[in-house]
């Protein structure tokens, strides 16, 4: 009896370890056991964010509809607008599986005008399996069947599926066997699964899905070059004011003897430029509270930004769906401490006195910002019933990681920058009186410089964001990290270089009003990227209709936003750090 028992008890466990390892966590299978296909969504594939529930078209639904089972993912994978849907096909590990019906449907007029306009606006659809992304095409395009009045629809699926030991690599999905669509006719609707055995690794599966022919090509390398030739003229132009231009200065308020104190007498009556402005060039600037939180808002982007791409880059995160967009939201969230720190520190610094209203504005902005946007693009999206709609309760989760860990943190950060990093310390005293600003000539007002001080930026990341850009729009995944890690070290550099150089310039000229004028040239560089997308979605894209549009320039806002103030905390920041540099020997009383 006991035997029996025991018999009993190793019959179950060996069922229930066989159970844990069809398990698509950790992609191990035995054969026989089920591989589930999950549809995702459907949409023109000219328009990538205008994506649909899979079952909006009649397609062959599950019985019995009411229990169908669906697959949530992450906050990331939500908010990318992705829907999984268990497509009840059965595929079995390493189990060949001959042509077997769907279903049978009978088309009348409203399935003929459906399918007839997924067909001519070229719909594509998205199915995973064991996570791995599969794709087709609901018809063949116009272009291929022309001569033909008809409009074909595919209705038979082979499913191609590599697998090594007891791990599926590859997915193939093939469509085949076009009808034409005809009301009144009968379509019957089938598949067929194959398995073949490969060599090829598990941690190698998702290389197929990469385009190293276009991430790696030559230009790619070429522009990581010219990037980084353009950081040594402008570290050394900058080099060239600090050690050349400037030592001269410094000699003549370094004079000890008194015909040395003479002649500096002589020379500050005949004197002009940077050096006259010493007793406004540490003014507290206008709009003190709006400044602050720019500057302790873009700092925490750059953080952001790097924190993300070396985590992206030591958990290949572009392989799971949604893990970037997680990972990004819950690193904003912990680095608003850095936001706080860094806009209570400034804001202190310069004198200010309503703390709690910048400490608002650092917590609120950008945030809200980008809320505005996103609310717009997803009423429209709600519209269209599209998948790119948030549903409420991911709203609520983004909210509720705001109000409870990004807004804290940003009080306190700003209550501990105020008091440990908030003591006034300028190299030189603030008059009283400010002194009148001379004119000059057009291409040293402050309007100018900022926007020149956005070319150069630019140009060192302009061949990064056509690959960025043609990623995110053009079904490619991004995965050269390390390149971007490159080119965004590159930017820094060089938006902090130009800012230097349009802040000496400005103050050469006796304006001392250079705060706006250090953060406008380095936030310039996102107008010009604004631009290019403009020319980018003109020239290398086939999108068309409002809803497409509208995320298309949505998204760039707020891309543009947020590469606007990073850069203008950066370049300010650099331009302070210089300013205090060379100020810092000026003591005239």
């Amino acid at each position: 009896m006991r035997g029996a028992q025991a018999a009993a008890v190793v019959a179950a466990l060996a069922l229930l370890a066989g159970l844990a390892s069809a398990d698509e966590h950790n992609h191990r299978y035995q054969v026989g056991d089920v591989v589930t296909l999950w549809v995702n969504k459907v949409g023109p594939y000219n328009n990538p964010q205008e994506t649909y529930n899979y079952y909006l078209l009649p397609f062959c639904k599950p019985k019995p509809a009411d229990k169908t089972r669906h697959k949530w993912g992450g906050l990331g994978e939500v908010l990318q607008g992705n829907e999984l849907i268990d497509s009840q096909l059965e595929l079995k590990f390493r189990t060949d599986m001959p042509k077997r019906d769907i279903c049978t449907m009978n088309l009348d007029d409203d399935k003929v005008e459906d399918f007839t306009e997924a067909v001519r606006r070229h719909y594509w659809y998205e199915f995973f399996a064991d996570e791995l992304p599969i794709w087709g095409f609901v018809g063949p395009p116009p272009e291929q069947t022309k001569g033909d009045s008809n409009v074909y629809i595919y209705t038979h699926k082979t499913f191609d599926i590599a697998y090594n030991g007891d791990r599926v690599i590859h997915i193939n999905l093939t469509s085949e066997s076009p009808q034409p669509l005809t009301s009144g006719a009968s379509l019957t609707f089938t598949y067929q699964v194959q398995w073949k055995a490969v060599s090829i690794p598990f941690v190698r599966r998702f290389e197929r899905y990469l385009d190293f022919n276009f991430f790696e090509h030559q230009i790619h390398w070429f522009s990581i070059f010219n990037s980084f030739m353009m950081v040594i003229f402008l570290t050394g132009l900058v080099s060239m004011i600090l050690l050349r231009t400037l030592r001269k200065d410094y000699a003549r308020y370094t004079a000890r003897d008194a015909e040395d104190l003479e002649s500096l007498e002589r020379d500050m009556n005949e004197e002009s430029g940077w050096k006259l402005v010493h007793g406004d060039v540490f003014r507290p600037p206008k709009y003190l509270e709006v400044l602050a939180a720019l500057i302790g808002t873009g700092v925490q982007l750059a953080l952001l930004v790097l924190s993300v791409i070396l985590i992206t880059i030591a958990g290949t995160l572009f392989v799971e769906r949604g893990t970037i967009v997680t990972v990004f939201i819950i690193c904003y969230a912990l680095t608003s401490f850095v936001g706080g720190y860094v806009s209570g520190g400034f804001y202190a610094r310069n004198e200010g006195k309503n703390w709690i209203q910048t400490m608002l504005v650092t917590a609120c902005l950008f945030p809200l910002s980008c809320f505005s946007i996103a609310f717009v693009l997803n009423t429209i999206a709600i519209f269209y019933q599209s998948l790119a709609a948030v549903p409420f309760g991911s709203i609520v989760i983004v909210l509720l990681i705001w109000m409870f860990i990004s807004f804290p943190l940003c009080l306190f950060g700003t209550v501990v920058g105020r008091n440990w990093a908030g003591a006034p310390d300028h190299p030189c005293r603030v008059k009283r009186i400010p002194s009148p600003i001379p004119d000059k000539k057009w291409y040293l007002r402050p309007h100018i410089i900022a926007l020149v001080g956005g070319l150069l930026p630019f140009g060192s990341i302009f061949i990064e964001m056509y690959f960025i850009f043609t990623s995110f729009w053009n079904y490619k995944v991004y995965y050269v990290y390390g390149f971007f890690l490159l080119v965004f070290l590159i930017l820094l550099i060089v938006t902090v270089c130009v800012t230097i150089v349009g802040t000496y310039f400005l103050l050469n000229a006796e304006n001392y009003h250079w705060h706006w004028t250090a953060f406008s040239a380095g936030a310039s560089t996102s107008l010009y990227v604004m631009l290019y997308s403009v020319h980018y979605f003109v020239m290398k894209t086939k999108m068309t209709g409002f809803f497409q549009t509208a995320f298309y320039f949505g998204y760039t806002l707020m891309f543009c936003l947020g590469l606007s103030i990073m850069c203008g905390a950066i370049g300010y920041l650099g331009s302070l750090a210089f300013v205090r540099r060379i100020f810092r020997n000026v003591k005239v009383d």
